[in-house]
């Protein structure tokens, strides 16, 4: 049975009424799926804009079941629906932790598939399909494909970042990496502008891990001001006494709920300054050093419960680049500029390095340069500013991520071939349909 009821993603924006089947078991979404046309598979809609929505959406929540861990191989394997919330709680005690993770622990393993997320590691370890074994793929034809490098392998690649356009992910397995503890060893260095934190990302290769945070309203010499946060998972022998006595387990911590959408008037440019100001200087040392959980480390505003309401009743969307190597330098100065003279900035805004991308996984947003992503409340001009710097990242050879995207052009993104059962808002906005 399916259910009319409003849906929208993380940012809220947009919202569009759906007919959304809740299906539990393998059975009735293979039906679903020779039943219905125009549809899509949609995990928890944590990402942006229109990527998971369609008028038809078959929700893999309720599909969502552990179906076997091999700790020798360090194999994981499960349904599509499962979160990497769930599945950390499962691995992280028993010394394991997620080979590649977004900013939210909140996504679906078929979510993580089918936009080939990338974390803070991808300069060393690539995106989620670079630890990616294989997944079942329900088609429109109705059939169940294994698909992996080497059985029905165009449509393991055409799957990986293609946005559920190919069928329905039913199931994953994928490796996991070994851990001794749930701490991450962090540094946090200051960078007076944008062409500092350039040359630190490059002097700190060796990290696992690395992030900075941009203050994009900055000009001229503090063009691009960040934090750069550099992390490597905790040796049980790096943990101070207080925490050596469970190194895998982490203390419950309160978390804080947003009950209510903000005024739109709250979020402006001189908060966003505010923000910007007391989050540069509270690092007081040029380095700084420490132990931090790693749900602090990874998921910072996953601690925050509706965070998203911070953005007001209309919403937020996001706007997340990659420029290549060849670009970079002149291109990211550029762009912070003209988001500047907006003075739209935001106080989400988080620079990563890119390292390179398997050439095979063509519909994958990374290539070996620099990423930007911006969170940008919904508001008069945003789509003029979008449409500006869209211009901006063709000129610099860049490209846009499909699961951040509102309202950006088809020229910047993969020509993503889909089963005609299946189709998103996004795909029919960017294809003019």
């Amino acid at each position: 049975m399916s259910k009319l009821i409003t849906v929208t993603n993380w940012g809220k924006y947009p919202a569009i009424k759906s007919k959304v089947w809740e299906n539990e078991f393998l059975a009735d979404i293979v039906q679903t799926v020779r039943r219905e046309d125009g549809i899509l598979a949609r995990g928890n809609g944590r990402c942006y804009g229109d990527a998971a929505l369609s008028p038809k959406i078959i929700s893999t929540l309720k599909f969502n079941k552990f179906i076997a861990f091999d700790r020798e191989s360090r194999v994981f394997e499960c349904q599509a629906g499962a979160l990497f919330s769930d599945i950390l709680e499962y691995l992280v005690p028993q010394g394991y932790f997620l080979p590649v993770t977004p900013g939210t622990k909140f996504i679906t393993v078929g979510g993580a598939i089918a936009a080939d997320v990338h974390g803070k590691n991808h300069h060393k370890e690539g995106s989620f399909s670079n630890h990616l074994l294989s997944f079942e793929l329900l088609t429109g034809d109705g059939d169940i494909r294994h698909c992996s490098r080497t059985s029905h392998p165009e449509l393991f690649w055409e799957t990986i970042g293609g946005m559920g356009l190919t069928g329905v992910i039913l199931s994953a397995r994928f490796y996991v990496k070994p851990i001794e503890t749930a701490y991450i060893r962090q540094e946090k260095i200051k960078a007076r502008n944008l062409q500092e934190v350039f040359d630190l990302f490059e002097q700190s290769q060796e990290w696992t891990y690395s992030v900075a945070w941009i203050d994009c309203l900055q000009k001229g010499r503090s063009l691009g001001r960040s934090v750069l946060m550099l992390g490597e998972h905790a040796l049980a022998s790096e943990l101070p006494h207080s925490l050596s006595k469970e190194p895998l387990r982490l203390k419950k911590k309160p978390q804080l709920n947003i009950p209510f959408n903000f005024p739109s008037f709250a979020l402006n440019s001189f908060s966003v300054r505010a923000f910007n100001f007391l989050y540069y200087h509270k690092n007081i040392r040029k380095r700084s050093s420490g132990i931090i959980d790693y749900e602090t480390f990874f998921y910072p505003l996953d601690s925050i419960l509706n965070w998203n309401r911070m953005y007001g009743a209309a919403g937020l969307t996001q706007y997340q680049f990659v420029l290549p190597m060849e670009t970079y330098r002149q291109g990211l100065p550029e762009i912070l500029k003209k988001i500047g003279e907006y003075g739209m900035g935001s106080f989400l805004a988080v620079l990563k390095y890119f390292g390179k991308q398997d050439p095979l996984a063509k519909n994958s947003f990374p290539v070996q340069g620099y990423t930007l992503a911006l969170d940008f409340k919904i508001q008069p001009r945003l789509k003029e500013l979008f449409e500006l710097l869209d211009r901006l990242v063709e000129k610099y050879n860049g490209k846009i991520y499909l699961a951040k995207d509102a309202f950006s052009r088809g020229a910047l993104f993969p020509n993503i071939r889909r089963d005609k059962k299946f189709i998103s808002d996004q795909y029919k906005r960017i294809n003019n349909i």
